[in-house]
């Protein structure tokens, strides 16, 4: 267990089967799970991720058979029997929005990472800095640059150590937000070096916490005007032993993940060139060191990161947290499930705060 949470991973599990499909009809009949069965518009990764499609709606939900719009098929072959999985990310790339865009880089201390640059309608000094969840992809900020390029931000979407995109940090391991900021640093220098002035930081799950680590360390928190968390990990502890919960496992055996994770002979077993601090990572423990509002996203269904650290940050820090909580969405698919109160969410906020 405590290699599986820092160690990337080569390949997402597919947990979904198609039924029956019909393109010319408009729906798709997928397996029912806790992910098909939850209504709004979602990608369909299937054939290991090689292909790719988009549904909605449903249409009928069944014991064993859920029936959904079937929106597009954008590569591959879809039929009965293909396996795959569906995301909350529908945009593959920056083309798909229709906004003009730019391949760029971000040098950190591991290497160039790339990233995309959208600009604002209107040159501006405000920035917004898209940062992805674990075992995800730049992508997963793209449902959000619309929002923010409305209000006259420019959106860099970056890859950090260790993802898809990326350069490998040495050991090749997740720091949990401990090593990531860095990148994240990176990426604020790169956007000071193009004129911005004012940066609001947003962080998808695991991203949260990389934003918040980046907030308190960072040689431009000067510049840091905002910071916008979607279904944030924020308490590796609490996520670990929800985990451990959801598998099945005895307490005992988050407890000696954490263990293995958090020392230093552990590093023997995980790969890591340093252990995980988890004090350091906590930021419901860290909230008094904040200093700029923040509008936080979560949903009490997540299913993968609990939402109580995410109530508990908020409760400890109300006079800079606005706390926005939702039903049945899952991690990190709110804008999937109820986009036009997601929408409304963070434009209420980029608008109230100027």
């Amino acid at each position: 267990m405590a290699r599986r949470v820092v160690i990337p991973p080569n390949r997402l599990f597919s947990d979904v089967r198609v039924l029956a499909v019909d393109e010319a009809a408009g729906w798709i009949d997928l397996t029912v799970n806790d992910e098909s069965r939850v209504d709004g518009e979602y990608s369909f990764w299937f054939d290991a991720e090689t292909g790719h499609a988009t549904v909605g709606e449903i249409l009928h939900l069944g014991s064993h058979r859920v029936r959904r719009r079937l929106l597009e098929v954008i590569d591959g072959h879809l039929g009965a029997g293909t396996k795959g999985r569906l995301a909350g990310w529908v945009y593959m790339d920056p083309a798909h929005l229709g906004f003009d865009w730019h391949d760029v880089t971000v040098s950190s201390d591991v290497g160039d990472c790339p990233a995309w640059l959208i600009p604002a309608p209107t040159a501006g000094d405000r920035w917004v800095i898209q940062v992805h969840g674990r075992a995800t992809r730049r992508s997963e900020g793209l449902r959000a640059v619309p929002v923010f390029r409305e209000a006259g931000f420019n959106s860099l979407l970056i890859s950090y150590r260790n993802d898809r995109d990326a350069p490998r940090s040495a050991d090749h391991r997740y720091g949990m937000g401990a090593t990531e900021w860095l990148d994240v640093d990176a990426a604020i220098r790169f956007a000071v070096a193009r004129g911005a002035r004012e940066i609001v930081l947003m962080g998808w799950s695991m991203g949260g916490g990389i934003v918040l680590q980046t907030a308190v360390a960072s040689e431009f928190r000067n510049l840091i005007v905002g910071i916008v968390l979607d279904s944030p990990a924020i308490d590796w502890v609490n996520i670990l032993q929800f985990q451990a919960h959801l598998m099945r496992l005895p307490r005992l055996v988050g407890s000696a993940a954490l263990g293995i994770v958090g020392s230093h002979w552990g590093r023997w077993l995980t790969g890591m060139d340093t252990m995980v601090d988890f004090d350091r990572i906590d930021f419901v423990k860290r909230a008094g060191e904040l200093d700029v509002p923040i509008l936080l996203l979560h949903s009490k269904d997540d299913g993968f990161v609990p939402i109580e650290p995410s109530r508990a940050f908020a409760a400890a820090r109300p006079d800079i947290v606005r706390f926005v909580e939702f039903t049945e969405a899952l991690h990190t698919k709110i804008w999937n499930h109820d986009r036009e109160a997601w929408t409304a969410a963070v434009s209420g906020w980029l608008r109230d705060r100027g």
